[in-house]
């Protein structure tokens, strides 16, 4: 690789803290798993779809009203060229690409793999959007702030304030005892990781969300600590694995 690869992002106010969406470190965390070289280009969210279309990066979603939805991760090649929309798009990539690297989605695990970001990881992310959704949106810079803000709350039909609470973690902390459960059949040693001795894509999907509740809670918040607590610290522990793989390029 002559040159390093370019992932696109959305800054956070605090330097300290810039890299936050559970999105975007999925594919942060996979360029750093496979020791890729990268350089970071910081993205507010209104200018999401308009540096998508110049560098020629497609649509990843489909709004309500049926147009085309642009969002973060994406990624540029210099060395091939290539725009890549999407996380798992990118680990699918970055897997085809670079061989020589640790696989994100080894040979068998796909199946696996596919059930978990499409139904473990709704069960967790959803009710935790809810509980982070006022504290991120202030950690934002204004043009952010304003567009997450007036979006989300139309999607959702309420204000951010009136989001999260009991209600949600009532949902979030039995979805985490399941997911507990089952890695508890990994068996004594093997039950920080989904497939017992090695870090997979969902593993990151995992952690980039624990991440993301870290960062935008604060380490020393009530939620966090909550959080960070559950099942004897399971997920504190689950995601010092990856402190080795969070470099964030300022």
């Amino acid at each position: 690789m002559s040159q390093p690869i370019i992932l696109y992002d959305i800054p956070a106010t605090d330097p300290k803290r810039k890299a936050w969406s559970p999105n975007t470190w999925k594919a942060r965390y996979s360029l750093n798993f496979k020791g890729l070289p990268y350089k970071t280009e910081w993205v507010e969210y209104p200018d999401i779809e308009s540096v998508c279309t110049k560098i020629g990066a497609g649509p990843s979603s489909t709004r309500p009203d049926g147009s085309p939805g642009y969002t973060l991760p994406v990624i540029y090649d210099p060395s091939t060229k290539s725009v890549v929309a999407d996380s798992l798009n990118i680990a699918k990539y970055l897997d085809k690409t670079y061989p020589d690297t640790p696989k994100l989605l080894p040979a068998g695990t796909e199946a696996f793999q596919s059930m978990f970001l499409g139904n473990v990881a709704p069960a967790i992310s959803l009710p935790l959007l809810k509980i982070l959704f006022h504290r991120q949106c202030t950690g934002l810079n204004d043009p952010s702030e304003k567009y997450f803000r007036s979006t989300r709350e139309k999607m959702f039909g309420k204000k951010l304030e009136d989001m999260g609470g009991e209600e949600e973690w009532n949902k979030l902390e039995p979805a985490l005892a399941k997911l507990n459960g089952w890695l508890s059949a990994n068996g004594p040693g093997r039950d920080d990781l989904l497939t017992g001795d090695r870090i997979i894509f969902a593993d990151i999907q995992l952690a980039s969300l624990l991440i993301w509740a870290k960062v935008v809670c604060g380490e020393d918040s009530e939620d966090w600590k909550r959080l960070a607590s559950l099942h004897d610290g399971k997920w504190k522990r689950f995601l010092a694995q990856f402190e080795k793989y969070g470099a964030v390029d300022i």
